[in-house]
């Protein structure tokens, strides 16, 4: 039997929800302040139809997070360098952490609810997984770095939405300024593992 295809008023709905999500999330003082029935009412849509077509407020922002960083992921996947699998491992990592870091800069409200939905641990979502993931498999390539996993880890949290929100709403750090301090530790983590191997193989020189 053939699937059915959603009816054109549920796909109209369903743009609708999440451009109000979108901009409700965008506009917002507090992430957890934007409840479904302020999105169902922003988008002049029931509550009813809202919960068929998301299940529920997670359901809804990791649908509305997925399609805000699918061009992200699109280049990660599939495009050239700095970004794109060919990008010499050295490279694609700063790379991969500034596309993070510029992309919770202009969705920041919307990463801090993401982030807040994995069980109050944003290490328990699945895009912090598949993001992880990557980004242990490029460090493995780098000369010297020994623990990809940890390293990975290390180097998202300085991507976390809260840190980036408090850095840029708290703080008032303009985004240039974080990102030329992300690129900087991100040099100092990689330059480091560098020169450890560099000298863990050396000679011992005479005294």
């Amino acid at each position: 039997m053939a699937e059915r295809k959603p009816r054109k008023d549920a796909v109209r709905n369903r743009a609708a929800l999440l451009a109000a999500a979108d901009d409700l999330f965008a506009r917002c003082a507090n992430p957890e302040d934007v409840t479904m029935a302020d999105v169902a009412a922003a988008a002049g849509v029931g509550k009813a139809s809202l919960f068929r077509a998301f299940g529920d407020r997670t359901s809804l922002i990791r649908e509305l997070y997925e399609a805000r960083l699918a061009p992200i992921e699109r280049a990660v996947t599939e495009g050239p360098a700095p970004l794109g699998p060919a990008a010499p491992a050295p490279v694609r990592v700063p790379a991969l952490l500034d596309a993070l870091l510029a992309f919770k800069l202009d969705n920041r409200h919307l990463a801090l609810a993401l982030e807040a939905t994995g069980s109050d641990s944003p290490y328990r979502t699945d895009h912090y997984d598949r993001w992880h993931r990557l980004l242990r498999e490029v460090l493995e390539q780098v000369p010297g770095v020994d623990d990809g996993d940890f390293t990975a880890h290390a180097l998202l949290a300085a991507v976390r939405a809260d840190l980036v929100e408090y850095l840029a709403g708290d703080r008032g750090l303009g985004g240039d300024e974080l990102r030329a301090r992300l690129a900087a530790f991100t040099a100092r983590v990689l330059g480091a593992a560098g020169a450890d191997s560099a000298s863990a193989k050396a000679p011992a020189g005479r005294a």
